[in-house]
């Protein structure tokens, strides 16, 4: 009698259990079918956020991985000095006469002034007499 004791209770634990399950189940539907007190999402700040994701992990899998990352070709710029920030390449001379200026802003204006007349010129390479006309205000 003892072994019918003892399956009689495990049964009797067992359909416990399956009633408390049961139970649990029941709240958790009722719990997903009621309306959801989400208010109505500003669509606007949901973009902001998702470009700030989105350049949050494009920044971290560049510092992560920078061999797959856009680089410009080292062969391109290894044919001479360029004019600060830019893609204009330059003699020595007009490199040296660059970094004598000694404002920053007032540097970075020439520079640009100079990269931009040397665009609109066709120059392939400014030298010193082309940095000196186009570098005038």
């Amino acid at each position: 009698m003892t072994e019918q004791n003892s399956a009689q209770e495990r049964i009797t634990d067992v359909e416990e259990r399956l009633t408390r399950l049961e139970n649990l189940l029941v709240s958790i539907n009722e719990k997903l079918d009621q309306p959801s007190n989400i208010g109505e999402v500003d669509t606007a700040k949901a973009e902001e956020f998702k470009q700030w994701v989105t350049d949050y992990v494009s920044m971290r899998l560049q510092q992560l991985v920078p061999e797959t990352c856009d680089h410009p070709d080292e062969a391109v710029l290894q044919d001479g000095p360029y004019l600060d920030n830019t893609t204009v390449p330059c003699t020595e001379e007009v490199e040296h006469r660059v970094k004598r200026i000694p404002i920053p802003f007032v540097r970075e204006m020439v520079v640009q002034r100079v990269a931009e007349n040397a665009r609109d010129a066709g120059i392939e390479r400014v030298d010193i007499d082309f940095f000196e006309k186009a570098a005038t205000f």
